[in-house]
């Protein structure tokens, strides 16, 4: 799949943020894998001048795990974090160990697989089961 041509990808790209200062986290890597035809939204975490660049377009608000905020764009279709969900890596070590996509930064599976499990949602579980399997294939080749 072409990422870019993803309305949420393009919109993304659409905003300038430079790549070594966000990664696509939540279900976005799941998009970039083909584990997902689809997502609702795409969540991003940003520092530096990404995080700059998002909140000279819209004011940030609290996310709603509480912990940090967000600035919603395209209509809350592109979400930008200041900070991940609470217990997992730092911002510039989830930034710093991203998988670069088709030249689009990700978060590695494994952390989104931990991050899955330990919010253990209902709407989660597909796609633990998805990453869980994926992520056993890749281990045997």
């Amino acid at each position: 799949m072409e990422l870019r041509r993803h309305p949420f990808i393009h919109k993304l790209l659409s905003l300038g943020l430079p790549a070594a200062d966000y990664v696509v986290a939540g279900s976005g890597p799941l998009l970039a894998h083909g584990l997902r035809d689809e997502v609702t939204d795409l969540d991003v975490v940003a520092r530096g001048d990404a995080w700059k660049i998002a909140t000279s377009m819209a004011d940030p608000v609290r996310a709603p795990s509480g912990h940090g905020f967000m600035v919603l764009l395209f209509d809350g279709g592109i979400e930008i974090f200041d900070r991940w969900l609470p217990g997992g890596a730092g911002v510039d070590a989830l930034i710093d160990s991203a998988e670069v996509i088709q030249g689009i930064p990700f978060c590695p599976l494994v952390e989104v697989l931990e991050w899955k499990i330990r919010s253990n949602r209902e709407k989660d579980q597909p796609d633990i089961r998805a990453i869980a399997q994926y992520l056993r294939r890749q281990t045997r080749r």
